[in-house]
């Protein structure tokens, strides 16, 4: 479900305190999640940090009513990142940020 589903969509309501301390845990989680990142080296981030990037494309077009070929969302990313990785699939000019 996306926000805009909500019952009372675009006036809604919310707990401060309970807000703060979901988000209070999620920050030391991805507190710990950059970290343990960082550990993993150059190469690993660089993976992780493509499959989010592209995650969030994907799910953002489909908020728009919008499905795009997964692979190449990921491949146009990869190039613009200057990231390599082998195999990229060909993205047409919607794909790569032109419409």
């Amino acid at each position: 479900m996306y926000i805009h589903e909500l019952d009372g969509w675009p006036r809604l309501s919310w707990n401060r305190e309970l807000l703060a301390e979901a988000l209070a845990a999620v920050r030391h989680r991805q507190g710990r999640l950059i970290g343990h990142m960082e550990a993993l080296g150059f190469g690993l981030r660089q993976e992780a940090d493509l499959q989010t990037l592209t995650s969030d494309v994907l799910k953002s077009s489909e908020i728009e009513g919008e499905n795009l070929d997964p692979e190449q969302v990921r491949s146009s990313i990869a190039r613009r990142l200057g990231i390599d990785i082998g195999g990229l699939t060909p993205a047409d000019r919607k794909r790569r940020g032109h419409r």
